[in-house]
């Protein structure tokens, strides 16, 4: 993949998703996000809000992040996410919001390329939403974890090897070798 017909999505890497299951990846997203942009690529992160009333609430009693601090991009992001292409505000599990739809018409990206938290839902739904679009999606498989412990995680890479393909599934290295090859 060519960074600059691509863009790396960083998906709900906050506060209130980053726990003792999940907090191993935010070091791993920092260095893929500084490493991907170094080379000129475009990266995009995404929050996610819960809201009184949603489907989170009615169907698991489930209600947080609904506002800050949980919703806040994790510390270690912030300077990073001030010199990103979008922050897209979603409140569903797909990255595909409108206001994402249009970007990546706009600016062109054939690839996405997806790292963040919860691999079993958030990830995996923005990733097999892209395959259904037409775009090739790319899930960095140590960049992703989820929330919910390291088994839900294995659990959501195996539905995405069925969802969009075994070879779809990379590690920050298949990302970054190429990407340091381009800086060369």
């Amino acid at each position: 993949m060519n960074p600059e017909r691509s863009a790396l999505v960083v998906v709900d890497v906050q506060n209130g998703f980053v726990n003792e299951h999940s907090r191993h990846v935010v070091p791993v997203v920092v260095e893929l996000v500084r490493e991907w942009s170094a080379v000129g690529g475009a990266v995009v992160f995404t929050r996610y809000r819960n809201y009184p009333d949603s489907p989170y609430e009615r169907f698991f009693s489930w209600t947080r992040l609904q506002g800050p601090p949980e919703t806040d991009l994790v510390p270690e992001l912030h300077d990073l996410a001030g010199e990103a292409a979008a922050i897209i505000d979603k409140t569903g599990y797909s990255f595909f919001t409108p206001a994402a739809e249009r970007l990546v018409t706009q600016q062109g990206w054939g690839d996405l390329v997806f790292c963040g938290i919860a691999t079993e839902s958030c990830v995996l739904k923005s990733a097999a939403d892209a395959f259904e679009r037409g775009h090739s999606p790319w899930l960095v498989t140590d960049a992703c974890a989820s929330d919910a412990g390291p088994a839900v995680h294995e659990a959501g890479l195996l539905v995405a090897r069925r969802l969009i393909g075994r070879g779809q599934l990379i590690t920050t290295e298949h990302v970054l070798t190429p990407a340091r090859e381009v800086r060369r």
